[in-house]
């Protein structure tokens, strides 16, 4: 203590200056614990700033990337519809087929060339949920549903952009969770995993890009599908129409079984095999592009 006294009598302005520099450094290295917004509050916050639409009507390029080496792509027209906040529905068409996919009041739907293929959504498709469900606890029911844990929250960087991470704490990607930016609270990344604790492998990782806001409301003008870190599909809307009407039975899952009713085994020997082999294999060819 005594040499501690001479050294702080002798050189004042030096170990002043070692102390300071040893306070900076600390805060420096030192792991800091900044609030992070609860994540209910976060995704009220989201909800709210996406805006009050009532419903939209979308325009878009769907571009599905082949995996194979040769990269071979394809390109499709789709039109989404929008009636907040559980009704939506997507018709895809190429030149050959067309698919169409409903979601209403909790049940799904997909058709297929004139055949119903599916009576429930795919992964594919979920991208719409965090822009269809806006009530906050609608949306916290359905992310909770496909395993995100809103009570969870963290903040965290990508791509040098500050975000709040809802399901995870950063920088864990292990698990299902929606990033959103820290300031608009829009989100631009969504981490879908098949189990948590596991590995990527059979992740999907939805990007939505280029936010553009149409009479007070925001809708991504670019979104990016990537599984096990390639891009697989993108979406490029074209145009957007705000409150437009649609007829009540576009979304009438019901009404949509009784116009394209799944075909029996027993119809099927019946009619032209040829025929239904052709159709039935372009079916199964463009379901291939949603699995």
């Amino acid at each position: 203590m005594k040499y501690f006294r001479f050294l702080l009598h002798r050189y004042p302005n030096k170990l002043l200056v070692i102390f300071l520099g040893f306070v900076l450094v600390t805060c420096l290295v030192a792991p800091t614990n900044a609030y992070v917004l609860p994540g209910p509050y976060i995704l009220k916050l989201m909800t709210q700033n996406l805006g009050k639409a009532k419903s939209l009507l979308v325009s878009q390029k769907l571009v599905i990337h082949d995996e194979s080496p040769q990269k071979i792509g394809v390109e499709l027209n789709e039109t989404l519809r929008y009636v907040f906040p559980e009704k939506f529905r997507s018709d895809t068409s190429s030149e050959n087929v067309h698919r169409i996919y409903v979601l209403s009041k909790g049940k799904a739907v997909t058709v297929i060339d004139g055949k119903i293929a599916d009576e429930s959504d795919n992964r594919y498709d979920r991208y719409k949920d965090i822009l269809l469900f806006k009530p906050r606890k609608m949306l916290k029911d359905k992310l909770s549903l496909l395993g995100v844990d809103v009570t969870v929250s963290s903040l965290g960087r990508f791509q040098g952009k500050p975000a709040y991470i809802l399901g995870a704490q950063y920088p864990d990607e292990t698990v299902p969770q929606v990033w959103l930016d820290k300031d608009t609270f829009r989100p631009f990344r969504w981490i879908m995993t098949s189990k948590a604790g596991k590995s990527r492998e059979n992740s999907l990782e939805v990007r939505y890009f280029e936010w553009r806001k149409v009479h007070h409301t925001w809708y991504p003008m670019r979104i990016e599908f990537f599984a096990t870190g390639i891009l697989v599909r993108e979406i490029h809307v074209q145009d957007i129409k705000v409150n437009p009407s649609f007829p009540d039975e576009l979304f009438d899952i019901k009404h949509l079984k009784s116009l394209y009713p799944q075909v029996a085994p027993a119809e099927q020997e019946q009619g032209n095999k040829e025929d239904l082999n052709e159709v039935q294999k372009t079916i199964e060819d463009f379901k291939k592009l949603y699995e």
